[in-house]
């Protein structure tokens, strides 16, 4: 399989990447980003600017596309920066993909995901996830984890102080409100881009332990 990876420098996305290059299923991983990487066997990494997407059939051409893009509305500066990273371009890199001839997509969407949602941050992956599902790939699978329990290039203060009590709690907490691990989002969105059934897949967080 030739794997499309988004967001390979971030908390989930490097975890997809160190499973992929090591995964027999996975030939090799193509993984645009601003920013270069080191160099991996099986592994290429062309420099894009997200803004100015290239046209490129040898960077968007893959038989699955794995994408964990995101930042905060923080990091962003407003919430038309913010949409524009979390909506717009998974769509446009999903709409090249496609186009090149992938058939799965595999979207590291957010738990509360919902198109009519109140909260902006829910109202985005929602909408995020019904655009990506209107471009009809074989198959397309919605992950949507909780909290995510692990150390980011860029702090988030709030989410690691509900991290650690999210910890803290974990022996009496129901699966649904645990927070969930980079490393088994990672898996799980490896193993649906290698072998999704066809249709669409939700995959709840509680799965994500």
């Amino acid at each position: 399989m030739h794997l499309l990876l988004l967001g390979a420098t971030g908390l989930v996305g490097s975890h997809v990447l160190d499973l992929a290059l090591a995964d027999p299923r996975v030939s090799t991983v193509t993984a645009p980003t601003r920013r270069p990487l080191p160099e991996r066997s099986g592994l290429s990494a062309p420099i894009v600017d997200f803004d100015n997407l290239p046209q490129d059939p040898s960077i968007w051409s893959a038989d699955a596309v794995i994408c964990t893009l995101g930042t905060t509305l923080k990091t962003a500066g407003s919430r038309d920066r913010f949409y524009q990273v979390d909506h717009d371009y998974p769509l446009e890199i999903a709409r090249l993909a496609k186009a090149h001839g992938a058939r799965t997509f595999v979207l590291n969407s957010a738990k509360g995901a919902d198109a009519n949602a109140f909260f902006f941050y829910s109202r985005v992956k929602g909408e995020t996830e019904r655009d990506i599902l209107a471009l009809g790939f074989e198959r397309t699978v919605l992950v949507r984890p909780g909290l995510i329990d692990g150390l980011r290039q860029e702090p988030r203060p709030m989410e690691e102080w509900a991290g650690r009590v999210l910890s803290m709690l974990k022996p009496i907490l129901p699966s649904s409100l645990k927070a969930n691990p980079p490393e088994a989002i990672a898996r799980a969105m490896l193993n649906a881009a290698v072998s999704a059934a066809p249709g669409v897949t939700i995959v709840p967080s509680q799965d994500l332990l």
